[in-house]
C-alpha cells in the first residue's frame, strides 16, 4: 500500500471537531474527536478514511498549504 497524506489540525479554541468519514457507497462517520485549545491532531486518509471534516475554528496543514477555517 502507499503512503497516505497526512493532516494537521490545530484548534484555535476548546470543543472543535475533527470528525473522519469512511470510504463507499454509502458515507458514514467512523470516528469523531474535539480537541481542546492548542491541542494538535494528525490525521490520515486510509483506505478507509476518504474525508475528514473540521467543525470549529482551526488550522489545517496539508502537503497542499495552510488553511484557517475561519478564512483569515
Amino acid at each position: 500500500m502507499e503512503q497516505e497524506d497526512y493532516v494537521a489540525i490545530k484548534a484555535k479554541v476548546s470543543g472543535v471537531q475533527v470528525i473522519g468519514l469512511t470510504r463507499g457507497q454509502d458515507t458514514k462517520f467512523n470516528h469523531l474527536e474535539k480537541l481542546d485549545k492548542g491541542e494538535v491532531m494528525l490525521a490520515q486518509f486510509t483506505e478507509y478514511t476518504s474525508a475528514i471534516k473540521v467543525r470549529g475554528p482551526a488550522i489545517i496543514y496539508t502537503k497542499h498549504g495552510v488553511i484557517d477555517t475561519e478564512g483569515e
